[in-house]
């Protein structure tokens, strides 16, 4: 591999240990059209795609992230030739580092100074051949901090056959000996890890207010000295903080706040939510509904906290258990993996070159977030979760958890951001997360009594149109295959005995009721009757028609109903159909599982109330482990035999007769990409809102609901009177702003989908103009021609769009097939334009990874669906146009048909199609100085209008004068 002069490579300047060595093969960058490769001699020579994909299966070649370049070439990753993927050396040098996985983010990474502002091909694969040399340089360096892992990790990780080991092992040094380190390979890097302290309870919040004039001051402290003055902003602190009132008897204390793209609603209500949380020395919980604005929320908490060590106490980032890593997972396929190496054996293995970046991440990470924390998803792809490609499943998985009995309790990931949002003053946490928190908060343990919840008094749920979704899936209630197979796993442990720990119940609490006989004997029946449950191999059983026991029977007949009735089996989409009426053995069926069940629920019921009786009667002489263990092992049971099971068993009981009202319920076969997944039985609230403003809103001392797109704007009918969406709710409470009776009227579904209407007492209103002219800003297109079109031809509108543009390019779908078949067509015509093309469910990579991306190329196009349509932040110029395949009308599945016909017939429809065009054109205009163009490949019917700005009109022309009039729109920007 050549230097960055082209030069044969000598020896790196700076305090180095020893000589810079890297292997001599050529570099390679991929273009639109093929790609640009730099030999070790230094010349740069251009090549198609044919010819690099010749070339990777031929030879070794130093590259920037291997499925993705596999991918663009066609080349399956077995049939190339040993990759040096730059960014594997990033990820062992710069662990829990961001870097954008392409040439350009990987230089901008490092700081390479002599990269043009906008790079070409050649720029690029010198500038990889430069990057590589300093990652080398840098491990060099006799002050290159944690060398001693880094050491032993580069040595076992050579010996497996890592790429890049003789390099980095000449870099870093043999590893000195284990005695005199504490490191034998490197991958044990728990044995690092600081241990968590318990923190003193900090006793109930204090009721001190936060005035408006003081939201505003702190303000001004966030937003710093030579801001922009924006007194939308300071109202908009002032609103917020009425959220931050002591609660009064008939006074409202949730607040509905919409504040348009610009007006800085995230350091508005930080400012409140802040200061109230200091004075009251309680945490204020922000929830967000994506992990997109997740990170941009904490990036924004640097401005209250600048030092890095204040932050990390103030602040804590908190998720699902699911998303962080389990030390006892990854000691356990390090384990496995390292068989023989530890012992000195030797030989190559390459399992262990994931895990040995895996480790380099653990001794780095600030929370071991592994699902958009610090973790990069482009380092080893699926590490987090079984089941997908590579995946290793290193995530903590729902019920395995050992707690205290865990060798890894005092360092584990989990339990430390648990103990530290505790002390915190604000926790940035998500809609999923909260509302699991309070829905379980009210599951009556066995005395009768709530268990307890994390989640603080105070709430502020940005993306405050997500939370009739995000409660849609809390408090839904799901009996498949999957869930019973899941529950019985708990109970009795993995049964096939493939993993070295089987977790089940007996080894959670065995030795807590040991010496009891009765608690052995409930123990032995809980396990006993577990096997009404689906075990394992229940998929090929249903498969086969052969199911075993009362879930699996259950199953198959659902299973039956479905394929009966479905009017296309063949299609490689999920299948539904109604629960009633069912087909004639299915409530027997259903009747003997209820029974089934019960008989289950009821030694764990007993076994409860035995871990209850020893902490009442001898709580006094527990050590705190034995404590926190009971308390966590009768939390598992309450919750499964206080909500889940009990939920099971009323549907069950209810096939065959009427269903619950409040309630839709439906069979369903679920698949991806033509595979069966799982089997189910689905029920759902018909306004997931009840049970949202009964164990949240309601009981809360203080909630703020915000977002860009509270409200819906119907527009007006003929005779002058607005369309109400929501014409059975009346809407209330006094708006901050008061309008004409229409704007009164927009309130009504954000009332009615925030859960606000059912209160007992009005919410605050509030709304805050964008400062944008849209107007100006903004050019909107509809084309009237394109309605329904073959995907040959949907792509050839694409094509024309996004050449118009000249990249920057944001194609919106509303279905996978069709992006794909779109993506297949259009790829070829981009590259011939040398436009990059990048597309969620078809690229190797996450879609925060391609807005990313998308983000940082200028002309780069990516297609996506509605996971680029929300939250989302691109400002600038590489995004210029935003085009949307057709009208965002919502699937007609059967959840949806029974909330149309309680919520207003089709205007429910149009409702959510306006919101969600609404979201859309909230990605394209960022800052005041954005431009950008709208386009929709459909009619856009009048009654949609209301989902853009004020003062935005659409122009409906078609495909050649759109392309024609969104260039000269562009141009004049």
């Amino acid at each position: 591999m050549p230097s960055p002069d082209r030069s044969p490579t000598g020896p790196a300047t700076g305090p180095l240990t020893r000589r810079v060595m890297l292997p001599a093969i050529p570099a390679l960058v991929a273009t639109p059209t093929g790609a640009v490769i730099l030999t070790p001699d230094g010349e740069v020579v251009e090549t198609d795609k044919a010819e690099a994909a010749a070339r990777l299966k031929r030879e070794p070649h130093l590259i920037v992230h291997t499925r993705f370049t596999a991918r663009r070439f066609r080349v399956r990753l077995g049939d190339m030739a040993q990759p040096y993927d730059a960014l594997e050396l990033f990820g062992f040098t710069f662990p829990a580092r961001f870097c954008t996985p392409t040439p350009q983010g990987l230089a901008r990474a490092l700081g390479l100074e002599d990269l043009p502002a906008v790079p070409q091909p050649e720029d690029l694969v010198i500038a990889l051949a430069t990057a590589t040399h300093r990652m080398v340089a840098t491990l060099a360096d006799a002050a290159y901090p944690g060398r001693e892992q880094a050491a032993a990790l580069a040595a076992t990780m050579d010996k497996a056959g890592w790429a890049w080991g003789p390099s980095v092992t000449a870099a870093l040094g043999a590893p000195a000996p284990y005695a005199e380190t504490g490191w034998l390979t490197g991958l044990e890097s728990w044995k690092k890890l600081a241990e968590w302290e318990e923190p003193a309870p900090r006793g109930r919040p204090g009721n001190r207010p936060v005035a408006p004039e003081e939201a505003g001051g702190r303000l001004r402290q966030l937003v710093g000295p030579g801001a922009e003055d924006r007194q939308v902003q300071r109202d908009y602190a002032a609103a917020a903080s009425r959220a931050f009132l002591p609660r009064e008897p008939g006074e409202p204390h949730v607040v509905l706040a919409e504040a348009g793209t610009g007006t800085g609603k995230t350091l508005g209500y930080i400012a409140p939510a802040s200061l109230w949380a200091e004075r009251n020395d309680a945490a204020v919980w922000l929830s967000t509904y994506t992990k997109n604005l997740q990170r941009q929320l904490d990036q924004e908490l640097t401005r209250l906290y600048p030092d890095p060590e204040e932050k990390a106490e103030k602040i804590v980032l908190r998720k699902g258990r699911e998303n962080y890593l389990c030390l006892l997972n990854f000691e356990e396929a390090a384990g496995r993996a390292n068989a023989g190496v530890a012992l000195g054996a030797g030989g190559g293995n390459p399992s262990l070159i994931p895990l040995g970046l895996i480790a380099r991440w653990i001794s780095a990470t600030r929370d071991g977030d592994m699902l958009g924390g610090d973790f990069p998803s482009w380092l080893v792809p699926g590490a987090a979760r079984a089941g997908n490609e590579g995946g290793i499943g290193l995530t903590d998985r729902r019920g395995e958890c050992v707690y205290s009995a865990c060798t890894h309790y005092r360092r584990c990931f989990i339990e430390r951001a648990v103990r530290r949002s505790r002390a915190a003053d604000i926790v940035v946490a998500n809609h999923a997360l909260v509302l699991t928190q309070a829905a379980n908060a009210h599951i009556p343990d066995a005395s009768g009594e709530p268990l307890q919840s994390e989640m603080t008094e105070r709430v502020v749920f940005d993306e405050g149109h997500h939370v009739f979704d995000a409660a849609d899936s809390a408090f839904a209630v799901v009996l498949s295959g999957q869930e019973t197979s899941e529950l019985r796993r708990w109970i009795r442990g993995a049964e096939n005995r493939r993993s070295r720990r089987s977790r089940g119940l007996r080894e959670r609490i065995g030795d807590l009721v040991e010496g009891e006989d009765e608690g052995m004997a409930l123990l032995e029946e809980a396990e006993a009757r577990a096997r009404v449950l689906a075990g394992p191999g229940w998929q090929s059983r249903l498969d086969a028609g052969a199911p075993t026991g009362p879930a699996e029977q259950f199953l198959s007949l659902v299973r039956l109903q479905v394929f009966t009735r479905h009017p296309d089996d063949r299609t490689p989409f999920s299948l539904e159909t109604e629960v009633s009426p069912p087909i004639e053995e299915l409530p027997r069926a259903a009747s003997a599982f209820a029974s089934g069940l019960a008989e289950l629920a009821r030694p764990l019921r007993a076994l409860a109330g035995l871990l209850s009786k020893r902490l009442q009667e001898d709580g006094d002489s527990l050590d705190i482990q034995t404590r926190i263990r009971i308390e966590a092992a009768h939390r598992g049971i309450i919750r499964r035999t206080g909500g889940l099971i009990p939920a099971w068993t009323a549907m069950l009981q209810g096939i065959g007769h009427e269903p619950d009202e409040g309630f839709v319920e439906w069979f369903e076969i679920e698949r991806s990409d033509g595979r069966e997944r799982d089997v189910a039985m689905r029920r759902h609230w018909l306004d997931p809102t009840r049970p949202l403003a009964d164990v949240v809103l309601d009981r809360a001392q203080g909630v703020l609901l915000t977002s860009a797109t509270l409200r819906d704007e119907p527009v007006m009918a003929p005779a002058g009177d607005p369309l109400d969406p929501f014409p059975d709710h009346a809407p209330a409470g006094d708006d901050m702003h008061p309008d004409d009776r229409p704007a009164d009227l927009h309130w009504a579904s954000a009332e009615v989908r925030t859960g606000a209407m059912h209160l007992p007492v009005p919410a605050i209103r509030a709304t805050f103009p964008s400062p944008f002219d849209y107007a100006h800003q903004a050019k909107v297109i509809a084309v009237h021609e394109m309605a329904r079109v073959r995907p040959d031809v949907l792509a050839g509108a694409y094509r024309t769009l996004f050449e118009a543009s000249g990249g920057g390019g944001l194609g919106i779908f509303t279905a996978i097939a069709r992006l794909r078949a779109v993506q297949e067509r259009l790829a070829p015509a981009m590259a011939a334009r040398g436009i990059n093309l990048y597309a969620q469910h078809v690229d190797a990579m996450d879609v925060g990874t391609l807005v990313d991306i998308f983000r940082s190329e200028r002309d780069s196009c990516l297609l996506g669906t509605d996971a680029v349509r929300d939250g989302v932040d691109v400002p600038g110029d590489a995004l210029r146009m935003l085009v949307f395949d057709r009208v965002p009308w919502p699937r007609p599945d059967i959840l949806h048909k029974a909330r149309r016909a309680a919520f207003g017939g089709g205007r429910y429809d149009d409702l959510i199609a306006r919101l969600r065009l609404r979201q859309a054109f909230g990605r394209l205009i960022r800052s005041r100085d954005d431009r950008g163009v709208f386009v929709i490949l459909a009619p856009l019917p009048t009654k949609l209008l209301g989902a853009l700005p004020r003062g935005v009109t659409v122009e409906r022309m078609g495909l050649a004068e759109a392309a024609e009039a969104s260039a000269a729109f562009l141009r004049r920007g």
